[in-house]
């Protein structure tokens, strides 16, 4: 297959690169239409508790979601400031789809008691369609910005998604800026030559635009995280520029010896090749346990990335073999070196690790389980406003009522559905769960209680609530919906479903990696040090964001829990980058294996000959990882983090001492399959003859 794909690419170049460049159109014309259609809704899970009451409440509640606006700054009971807040409080009643509007001067718990701020919440209709609803939140935003007071924010409920899309786009228009030009220069440091090092920013920019593409094609069946606009992009853009990296490393050795460019093409792509399309599928597998959970968010995110990597893996195996058969005879050939020369550095490395396994086995293990440490203590929740940067006008809003209100004021209730047949006994019990629970009647006979609690909307005090109310309730028809009865049935569909999850994904890298090597030991070693090395960045995760430790030279501060988007991406991605770095190696490793037949030399000139292609590869992504890390949004900075050290500790620590010290410690039994397994992969793995020894150079200069 790879064999025919590098014959059509080189055969009718400018038809594929044309193809491409149609792709990037559509990509980044059609594609860019994601950013008006993302979504807030993380928590919610299909099918459970708080999803079902929610859903209950759109159907029979007249009233819908609800913004919030705060003026503060100046005394707002000034004449002729609150002259303006009463005429805007009455234009905005008269909005046709505005359902209510509280007077905030003379509604208890609406203006500050030290006379400098005021909240006015507006409720909408329920049931408004996405058009009607994205014009009546205009023309809030519009009539409130029309005050004048020193501070003004609208943000809440649906308009929090639009800020946080608009957010989104900023961060990554501002990634791209500074990661393409510090990408493109470790790239000339690499190659040497503009030329070579422009390829691999082409199809990074291919890996863009797919992304775009894929989240505005998967956006119209299904919601589509604010988040996963950076998660995508920063991703197609890094893994963009590892496969294409690999390849134009592979070309210019392959030129060395080809008698033209065209057969360097099909050389570089049947070798080099043959381990990006199994490190493609290799991540996409790993994303695939994220199918596994019902979260619309979490399967709409594996969904996407997955399909970003694809994209990659197919640019990298099609377009780049045709921009090298147009271009390549303008670059140069690899130089030359004297034997010993090349890689020398990680040829060291590997043999210091191979003449000291358990030495090195023991001390590598030890540090990754101290870094994983925290991870025994993560908590995860929704988080609120102070997720995000200071400069947005949700974090302002946040800021001015912890400010000016007393502790808890605007805190999200829990919010508890008392259905038709409810007896009276069971709705007091209820209601003595929280005696200041503010109540109101729904046609039909609902009743919905409203339970502020202590603390934020997610935190120990909110999620016990909602465990109380519903041991309270019996049999009885009652719901609980809110953030804090989102917040526990996704932790409890999180902890149902990640075994599940878990076996699906190492089910699936399990089979893919015996199909690469034919062994059944590399993969079980593979699995088990990048779970080691998964752990360790997490747990700096975890001791950063969460425990305030230097998160606020991350310009973050102490969140007191991991945001539940961070924890399953960075395993389910961070464990598909992993296996990235293990192929690149494991290829080399066995090229020579089959060669030779030596386990040593497999392991030394294995880590030799990729060892610089894993070290920039890994650098250039962490540069696109940091870059991405520039936005100040919480939940992106913990997964950007979570990725820069899952990439950079595999890369070095793992892959360079790790590895090699349990290959050798393996011996030749690291290529063991028994007999059954490896007639199986005589007849299905894939083959391919091992390259011809490379020339051996005298010392020279």
């Amino acid at each position: 297959m790879l064999h025919r794909l590098a014959s059509a690419s080189t055969r009718r170049p400018l038809t594929v690169i044309g193809l491409w460049l149609l792709f990037l159109l559509l990509g980044f014309g059609l594609g860019t239409g994601v950013f008006g259609r993302l979504s807030d809704s993380v928590p919610d899970v299909p099918g459970t508790e708080s999803d079902r009451a929610a859903e209950y409440l759109d159907d029979v509640d007249p009233a819908g979601e609800s913004v919030t606006a705060v003026i503060a700054g100046t005394p707002v009971t000034a004449a002729a400031l609150r002259a303006q807040v009463e005429a805007a409080v009455t234009d905005l009643r008269d909005l046709a789809d505005v359902a209510a509007v509280p007077d905030p001067y003379t509604t208890q718990g609406l203006l500050a008691e030290d006379g400098q701020a005021l909240v006015v919440p507006v409720t909408l209709k329920g049931g408004l369609e996405d058009d009607a609803e994205d014009r009546v939140l205009d023309a809030i935003g519009d009539r409130v910005h029309g005050i004048e007071a020193p501070e003004v924010h609208v943000s809440g409920g649906p308009l929090l998604g639009q800020q946080l899309g608009e957010r989104a786009q900023e961060d990554v228009a501002r990634a791209e800026v500074i990661s393409l030009p510090v990408v493109l220069v470790l790239l000339l440091l690499v190659f040497g030559g503009l030329r070579a090092a422009g390829l691999p920013l082409l199809v990074a920019v291919s890996g863009v635009a797919g992304a775009f593409l894929a989240l505005f094609g998967f956006s119209r069946f299904t919601d589509i995280s604010v988040y996963a606009i950076q998660v995508t992009t920063m991703l197609g853009l890094g893994l963009a520029v590892d496969y294409a990296l690999l390849m134009v490393v592979r070309f210019r050795e392959e030129r060395r010896t080809a008698g033209d460019v065209v057969e360097a093409v099909h050389r570089t792509v049947d070798r080099a090749g043959r381990t990006v399309l199994f490190s493609g599928l290799t991540v996409a597998i790993s994303l695939t346990g994220l199918l596994v959970f019902p979260s619309t968010f979490l399967r709409s995110m594996g969904l996407a990335v997955a399909a970003v990597v694809v994209v990659d893996m197919l640019a990298a195996i099609t377009l780049l073999p045709a921009l090298l058969a147009r271009f390549g005879g303008r670059i140069a050939p690899a130089r030359d070196k004297p034997a010993g020369e090349e890689g020398r550095v990680f040829a060291r490395l590997a043999l210091f690790a191979t003449g000291r396994p358990v030495l090195v086995t023991v001390a590598s293990v030890a540090a990754l389980l101290v870094l994983a440490l925290p991870v025994t203590g993560m908590r995860i929740n929704i988080g609120d406003a102070q997720q995000l940067p200071a400069s947005t006008e949700a974090r302002q809003l946040d800021d001015t009522v912890a400010a000016h209100f007393p502790p808890g004021t605007g805190v999200s209730e829990v919010t508890v559905v008392l259905k038709p047949g409810t007896d009276r006994a069971t709705a007091d019990r209820i209601r003595a769960l929280s005696p200041d629970a503010e109540s109101r009647e729904l046609p039909g006979g609902t009743t919905v209680l409203s339970m502020r609690p202590d603390g934020s909307a997610d935190g120990r005090a909110a999620t016990d609530l909602v465990q109380r109310v519903r041991e309270a309730r019996g049999d009885a028809p009652v719901q609980v919906t809110g953030v804090a009865a989102r917040l526990v049935d996704f932790r409890a569909m999180l902890a149902d479903r990640a075994p599940w999850a878990a076996l699906t994904v190492l089910t699936g890298i399990f089979v893919l990696l015996f199909a690469f090597t034919g062994s059944v030991l590399i993969p079980l070693r593979t699995v088990l040090t990048t779970l080691l090395s998964l752990g360790a960045a997490l747990g700096v995760v975890v001791w950063v964001f969460q425990d305030g430790h230097l998160a606020s030279a991350l310009g973050s501060q102490e969140l007191g829990a991991l945001s539940l988007t961070a924890p399953p991406l960075i395993i389910a991605i961070a464990f598909g980058l992993a296996m990235d770095y293990e192929l690149f190696i494991l290829a080399r490793m066995r090229e020579t294996w089959l060669r030779t037949g030596d386990a040593q030399d497999a392991v030394v000139t294995g880590l030799r000959r990729s060892g610089r292609v894993v070290s920039c590869a890994a650098l250039l992504l962490a540069v696109v990882f940091g870059a991405f890390m520039t936005g100040g949004f919480a939940p992106i900075l913990q997964i950007g983090l979570g990725l820069t050290l899952a990439v950079l500790i595999d890369a070095t620590l793992v892959r360079m001492l790790l590895v090699p010290a349990t290959m050798a410690l393996l011996g030749r039994r690291a290529w063991w399959a028994p007999a059954r397994l490896r007639r199986a992969h005589e007849r299905f793995g894939l083959h391919e003859e091992a390259p011809p020894a490379p020339p051996v150079l005298t010392e020279q200069r």
